[in-house]
């Protein structure tokens, strides 16, 4: 699958042969597309999520999706992350803290990720969880100027090879307040983006009242609540928010920044 990439590629491109047809001509060509794949995440043995992917940084993924999704509150209780490829899928096998999946069994229930949507495979209305978590911003720093915000337009290129390459991917980006770029994450889907960031967070042990999240898609419900449970205190978009993800950033505490340009943005 993406091992045979050619080195010249970003990781979660391949090149396709295609017919290219413009200004009345039609030309043979090769070109590059994002990579899109099922990937299980499978908790002590038990499958509990598929997802929609780009077939990289999948450890990321499913470290930040256990922290996102509260079935780990800490980083620490993944003891083990394993990734185990396919011809056309992945699996990331978890090892978690007994009393972690303990209450995940108690609370499981079927997930099925898709490009786009995060609530997809939830059975019923009820079984939706929209509480935010409460953000703690009391030692975060201020909100970033337009001339930091400035800054990460006009540095985002450099920080998206996969979307450079494809056309295709979003990307989730830790910033400091001064709007300096410290690591992006990318991923045909928005939220597995996010996931990306906040596992790679995690591991570094960024310390998140020390900086915000920028990412280049709308502002989303869960894109909101992902951020709110790690207790991130500003999420920076490019795109337009939702009336959900509006609500629930008040209700987290938690500021919202979107139509981010160079100059200018909304602040909700």
């Amino acid at each position: 699958m993406h091992k045979d990439n050619s080195p010249a590629l970003p990781a979660g491109a391949k090149p396709i042969e295609l017919l290219r047809h413009r200004g009345g001509s039609t030309q043979p060509v090769t070109d590059a597309v994002a990579e899109e794949c099922p990937v299980a995440l499978v908790f002590n043995g038990i499958s509990h999520a598929v997802m929609m992917a780009t077939p990289a940084d999948l450890d990321l993924l499913a470290v930040g999706f256990a922290l996102s999704e509260g079935i780990v509150t800490d980083a620490t209780a993944i003891r083990d992350v394993e990734i185990v490829w396919h011809d056309d899928s992945a699996e990331v096998q978890l090892e978690i803290a007994q009393s972690a999946f303990v209450e995940l069994k108690a609370h499981r229930r079927a997930l099925a990720g898709r490009t786009g949507c995060g609530v997809c495979g939830i059975e019923s209305i009820e079984l939706l969880d929209l509480a935010p978590e409460t953000v703690s911003v009391a030692n975060a720093e201020a909100v970033p100027d337009q001339a930091a915000l400035a800054r990460i337009l006009a540095a985002l290129p450099a920080h998206q090879p996969l979307m450079s390459a494809t056309g295709c991917a979003h990307a989730a980006l830790w910033c400091r307040a001064d709007g300096e770029i410290v690591r992006a994450c990318e991923d045909v889907g928005r939220h597995n983006a996010l996931d990306k960031l906040l596992g790679w967070m995690a591991r570094s042990g960024v310390d998140s009242t020390h900086g915000f999240i920028f990412m280049t898609s709308r502002a989303s419900y869960e894109l909101v609540r992902k951020a709110a449970r790690r207790n991130v205190p500003l999420l920076a978009t490019i795109s337009a928010p939702t009336s959900l993800a509006i609500r629930m950033a008040r209700e987290a505490g938690m500021r919202l920044l979107s139509f981010c340009r160079k100059d200018g943005y909304a602040e909700y």
